[in-house]
């Protein structure tokens, strides 16, 4: 039996025989040691036959982040819970030459804020119960989530057929299935405590397993997309869609079940956007003919460099440079009022894209389109109302009993 993956409280029962693993990464990839440990460990689970890990690799929970994975059986705990996570690429029809920086910001603060329409007929639309977690439908959440306004930095060839064009505007949308997906992943654990060696999908849990997460997949896909549309209004803007690819999920094969662990689900000639950070280029590639060789996987961004308790002691240890964090060389700024997010998120935590790109180029896996530099990025504002309620609520515990406005 091998070691247990990651920090989890619940160990992986390993397989005596590894499955294949196939890097598709060079040797100027940034790769931790403690990750490809992982890989390892995931070779051995009960099921699985190959792996392709990619360039943004790094270690997870619950085993390495940025892999495809074939199994025979249903690994729910590689899939985590935020099922469905991706992202969606969308063109404004709002001209480069019209933007105004610091408007855009102060419109994007009221993002979440935008009407978006009835949640249960949206839901209904998109095939969903009307009751799935309708009140969260049109948020971002935390962590690696955001919604950034983009230009286009570099176009290659041929990317003026996948709709882009030099002085237009893009939304890069990062989300995925929220409360949803923590809840079909929190309700798998506590049913099931011999879940280390998978689930049998021709089992009835297997099938209920499957069915939730196609559920949260499609919401997440929706939730995506109404993101862009409260954006889009408060830019008073017009959108249309270019790419939507999910990260966390499992696709059927004739050989078994894909699971892609933080990696991009593509097929041939499908545009995926594969992201920087907010101080660094994001791509847009076309996957190539050879992308069966990876199990129909790519990079989705450039990859943690480093995990967030760590970023805690490398920048952002005052206020001015925290403010720093927020601007970059293109003069874009993020939306962030949670100060540790804004250290946890800073770009020099993550990897360097332009590699990922390459060595996804060099494997024969993508073609690279076009590069976008981040504008503006929304992350998470605070609440004006919730500030202002707590400004007038007198705080008695404080100043010997006195009241004390709080900010």
């Amino acid at each position: 039996m091998g070691n247990p993956i990651g920090s989890g409280s619940s160990p992986m029962t390993s397989a005596a025989r590894p499955a294949v693993i196939n890097r598709f990464f060079s040797g100027s990839a940034w790769i931790e040691g403690a990750a490809l440990n992982q890989l390892d460990e995931m070779s051995r689970l009960p099921g699985v036959l190959e792996i392709a890990a990619f360039p943004d690799l790094h270690p997870g929970k619950y085993g390495a982040t940025g892999v495809a994975l074939l199994s025979s059986r249903l690994h729910p705990l590689l899939i985590g819970n935020d099922i469905g996570c991706g992202m969606s690429l969308f063109a404004l029809d709002l001209p480069l030459r019209k933007l105004k920086i610091d408007r855009a910001v102060e419109r994007l603060r009221r993002l979440e804020t935008q009407a978006i329409g009835e949640a249960g007929d949206l839901l209904a639309e998109a095939g969903l119960p009307v009751d799935l977690a309708p009140d969260a439908l049109g948020t971002i959440g935390g962590g690696n989530h955001f919604c950034e306004l983009q230009a286009v930095e570099t176009l290659a060839e041929g990317a003026g057929a996948a709709g882009l064009d030099d002085q237009g505007l893009y939304l890069l949308v990062r989300s995925g299935s929220r409360a949803l997906g923590a809840a079909v992943f929190s309700e798998t654990v506590a049913a099931h405590s011999g879940l280390a060696a998978g689930l049998d999908p021709g089992s009835e849990t297997g099938s209920a397993w499957l069915a939730s997460h196609d559920r949260c997949v499609a919401w997440a896909s929706l939730n995506r997309r109404l993101i862009a549309a409260r954006a889009a209004a408060a830019l008073r803007a017009d959108l249309s869609l270019i790419a939507d690819i999910p990260h966390n999920l499992v696709r059927r094969s004739d050989r078994g079940f894909v699971h892609y662990k933080g990696a991009a689900a593509v097929t041939t000639g499908e545009l995926a956007p594969i992201a920087g950070s907010r101080a660094s280029l994001s791509h847009l590639v076309v996957a190539g003919a050879g992308i069966s060789r990876s199990l129909g996987g790519i990079s989705h961004g450039a990859g943690r460099k480093y995990d967030r308790a760590t970023m805690h002691g490398r920048v952002g240890r005052n206020r001015s440079e925290r403010e720093q964090l927020l601007r970059n060389s293109w003069g874009g700024i993020a939306i962030c009022d949670d100060r540790a997010l804004v250290v946890e998120e800073a770009a020099s935590a993550y990897k360097d894209a332009g590699q990922v790109v390459s060595d996804l180029e060099n494997e024969g896996l993508i073609v690279g389109l076009a590069s976008l530099r981040p504008l503006v990025t929304f992350k998470k504002a605070v609440d004006e109302a919730e500030v202002e309620q707590r400004r007038r609520k007198p705080d008695y515990r404080r100043e010997g009993g006195r009241g004390h406005e709080r900010y």
